[in-house]
């Protein structure tokens, strides 16, 4: 199969590491235009020159917004205002005890990880459905359908993801734009890696025994018995995003090595 994307510009929100950075990557070698976005100016910069030596040759268009705001989602809508492929990606979670978590922490979840995406695929749904043409993908978590004890409030959102993912899908059908979530299991992101290391370090274990220690720990039902690296989450991403995904909206789409215990 051969995917190609030339013509198609491709935002991909939270994209200056992790899963958005592999995604960024992925959908410029597919010959997508592809803005690049994050908090800060250098961190922006310092992906968009990754990308474009992963990519040679490709369209990057770095945008620096902090999208937990209004303000930044505008400022990114407005320095990027036309798109065809929109990849919610941005988002973040912490473990922390259900009584300890405040209200603050809730809406900064909320905030982050579900109304930057509600943003963005309002101001980019419409312009996709006039032409006839988009794909709109969320990358919620195996958290979505399997949420965890030790994060609740993160889990919600990727509950919350999922909701609004379907209920566009169905808003937009047989217009010619999909919607679809895509769901991660454990990945060796760079906060996960920095975790990992962290606990590494502290019990006097190698990575690989702390990334063990993890799945027994929290993620036992795993299939794949490792993490997922960010290339294989985004080899999904750019596939959904794909005129080869034409039949497929409403979906959401695991990579989760197993660990969710159902078949559909």
């Amino acid at each position: 199969m051969h995917i190609d994307l030339s013509g198609r510009i491709a935002v991909v929100s939270g994209s200056t590491a992790g899963i958005g950075l592999a995604i960024a990557t992925g959908l410029a070698r597919a010959g997508a235009a592809v803005v690049i976005n994050g908090r800060t100016e250098a961190r922006v910069q310092a992906a968009a020159e990754a990308v474009r030596a992963a990519a040679p040759g490709a369209d990057v268009r770095p945008v620096a917004a902090d999208l937990a705001t209004v303000a930044g989602a505008q400022a990114l809508t407005e320095s990027a205002p036309e798109a065809d492929i929109l990849i919610n990606n941005v988002g973040t979670g912490e473990f922390k005890a259900f009584p300890d978590i405040t209200d603050e922490d809730w809406r900064a979840l909320i905030d982050l990880n579900l109304m930057s995406g509600v943003r963005l695929s309002r101001h980019y749904l419409p312009q996709m459905v006039e032409r006839g043409w988009g794909r709109i993908v969320f990358i919620s978590s195996e958290s979505g359908v399997n949420v965890p004890k030790e994060m609740i409030h993160y889990g919600v959102t990727k509950v919350a993801q999922l909701a609004v993912s379907r209920g566009l899908a169905e808003s937009v059908a047989g217009t010619g734009v999909t919607v679809n979530s895509v769901l991660p299991g454990p990945t060796r992101s760079e906060g996960v890696s920095a975790f990992l290391t962290a606990a590494a370090q502290a019990g006097g274990k190698s990575l690989e025994e702390a990334e063990g220690d993890f799945l027994t720990a929290f993620r036992p039902t795993s299939l794949l018995g490792r993490f997922a690296t960010t290339e294989e989450v985004a080899n999904m991403v750019v596939y959904v995003s794909s005129p080869q995904a034409a039949a497929t909206s409403g979906a959401a789409l695991r990579v989760d090595g197993g660990v969710v215990r159902f078949i559909a």
